[in-house]
């Protein structure tokens, strides 16, 4: 069973998070989902994350390579066909405990700023803490990344 990490955005958007998570799942070995709510926002982050800094090898889900790509980029529903040891979850996308019990690592990003994904990253806390996975709650309120207690 792996753990999941909340991170309370608040000074960014995910765009500037999730190169550094993705690169340090791909050091770890971990193949990579990240999972949406719009395949819209889905396709941005992934011309988003093809013309910004470094080099993170990824596909948008539904091409003909899914299996073999080392991060995939999905939509709730859609099967990550890469056999995934690290979820990331963006916009509120769904997450289940029973996911988490076969990852290494779950992610979630959420932003601070807006109540609604606020109060949805409540409601997923409790139920991660209810289902007995290990979680933590990061947050970049001071400037720079803290784990808080």
């Amino acid at each position: 069973m792996g753990s999941v990490l909340f991170y309370h955005l608040t000074r960014s958007g995910p765009r500037a998070l999730l190169p550094m998570l993705i690169g340090k799942s791909l050091q770890a070995g971990w193949p990579v989902e990240v999972r949406g709510r719009d395949r819209a926002r889905q396709v941005a982050l992934d011309e988003a994350l093809w013309l910004g800094e470094g080099f993170l090898p990824h596909g948008l889900a539904g091409g003909a390579h899914d299996a073999r790509q080392p991060v995939l980029l999905t939509i709730e529903g859609q099967a990550a066909e890469n056999q995934p040891r690290c979820l990331m979850v963006l916009d509120g996308a769904e997450i289940t405990g029973t996911e988490c019990d076969a990852l290494d690592r779950a992610c979630i990003l959420f932003d601070g700023n807006d109540p609604e994904a606020l109060d949805r990253a409540r409601t997923q806390w409790r139920a991660m803490k209810a289902h007995g996975v290990a979680a933590e709650y990061w947050s970049e309120e001071s400037g720079r990344w803290e784990r808080k207690q």
